[in-house]
């Protein structure tokens, strides 16, 4: 529970509703009343006399937004107008979020994480399903958190990453000279997650033979390591994760059916970014602060920025998000990232995942593949114009409101225009050449 003063309350009246929304409940509190320790309060700028470190302080101010880290002796503050309203909230959101609450905006994704929330009080196995990129990993380190394994160790191993030889020895351990270049034991993975979270990814690739053992371990709450007579106890809880259809896989023959069912204990599928619309300025604000160094001023996106981001479908999901805002972190021209900044890649939708599961939050695309090597300088121009044609194809060629739903002046446009066309000209008499 977050306490928000009524100044700023009434700084922003939508605040409250769009964190409630994000899953972030709050509650009225006076600023010169006592308060928890481990309390956060949203506060007015003029209650700064009041504010501890781990506050933060808003305002509503029409012109470029302000967000002000926090440092010590001093908190956050962030002011913005109402052009920058969406992406504000969703800013305020991701700096008073717990650290390991993945990032979200959608009212559905709060309910999915609710739900998480209370499978992690008891150790029922959990399936994850979901398209690469989708946030399976960080679903997986939610649940261990909000569980009484917290202070254990949380393991994450992707079967598909370890050599087939390998993997019965990195999850059950092996004895020394158990095999060639073994000189010492080890305790392999199950054992390293001992009172903690292990999470399998990519669960579907682990080989048949030794989803046999797996179900062993599982069932028996033991290991027998490679080389070893005697199977050794273990206390760990299981989620284990997947982006295809698991049950197509078993009928496949592909994977073991008494497996599935041991692990379908309950099965959470999260929905594709494309479908989470919320979610993406939610995500797209904790990926900004992610890789905004502190000594830097955040890059905010404008509103037609963020618009283009919404209507994305991110076949790559959050993977291709973070690639484009990384981009243009490094290609923008200004302070702020521009629609035109944002260097979206063309590539064909990732088939649908039809697996049903008990709840949803509501992919993987690979991108296109240059034939040749191309300059950064080259990929900014193709990007910019490509995002002008569209805007100018929206107005009907209309200038002014193509400008507009860029984000840019008028009159950059025109020189942007310009540019186009002496390009154009110059590849012409190349061509000629």
């Amino acid at each position: 529970m977050i306490g928000i003063s009524e100044k700023a309350q009434g700084s922003h009246p939508t605040l409250a509703a769009w964190l409630a929304g994000a899953g972030i409940e709050t509650a009225p509190v006076d600023p010169a009343a006592a308060a928890g320790r481990d309390s956060q309060r949203i506060l007015h700028v003029t209650e700064a006399a009041l504010a501890r470190q781990h506050d933060i302080l808003i305002d509503f101010a029409d012109g470029a937004p302000i967000l002000r880290r926090a440092k010590i002796g001093r908190p956050a503050t962030i002011v913005f107008g109402f052009e920058d309203m969406a992406f504000g909230h969703a800013l305020i959101a991701e700096l008073i979020r717990p650290r390991a609450m993945p990032a979200c905006g959608e009212p559905e994704s709060a309910r999915f994480l609710s739900i998480a929330a209370r499978v992690a009080r008891s150790d029922a196995t959990v399936l994850l399903l979901g398209e690469t990129g989708t946030g399976k990993e960080g679903v997986a380190r939610f649940i261990h958190a909000a569980s009484p394994r917290a202070d254990k160790p949380f393991v994450a191993v992707n079967c598909a990453a370890l050599p087939e030889t390998m993997l019965e020895a990195m999850l059950f351990g092996h004895q020394k000279g158990a095999f060639t270049g073994a000189s010492g034991s080890g305790e392999g993975l199950f054992r390293a997650a001992e009172g903690g979270t292990l999470l399998l990814d990519e669960i579907s690739e682990l080989p048949l033979a030794l989803q046999a053992k797996l179900l062993r371990a599982l069932q028996e709450r033991e290991v027998l390591p490679v080389g070893a007579t005697a199977p050794i106890a273990v206390d760990v809880r299981i989620i284990a994760a997947g982006n295809r259809d698991i049950a197509a896989e078993v009928e496949a023959g592909r994977f073991r059916a008494d497996l599935y069912w041991r692990l379908n204990v309950m099965p959470m599928m999260l929905k594709p970014l494309g479908q989470r619309r919320q979610d993406i300025r939610a995500i797209s604000a904790a990926l900004l602060l992610r890789h905004t160094p502190e000594q830097q001023e955040l890059a905010w996106p404008t509103a037609n920025a963020l618009d283009r981001l919404m209507t994305h479908g991110w076949p790559g999901n959050v993977r291709e998000l973070e690639n484009v805002l990384q981009r243009a972190m490094l290609m923008r021209d200004g302070d702020r990232i521009e629609a035109a900044d944002l260097m979206i890649d063309a590539a064909p939708a990732a088939p649908a995942f039809r697996m049903a599961a008990v709840e949803t939050i509501t992919g993987a695309a690979p991108a296109a593949v240059e034939a040749a090597p191309v300059r950064l300088a080259d990929a900014r121009r193709v990007s910019q114009a490509r995002a002008i044609e569209e805007a100018l194809a929206a107005t009907g060629g209309h200038r002014l409101r193509a400008a507009q739903r860029l984000g840019i002046s008028e009159r950059t446009l025109r020189y942007r225009i310009a540019d186009m066309r002496a390009v154009a000209r110059g590849a012409d008499m190349r061509a000629v050449a």
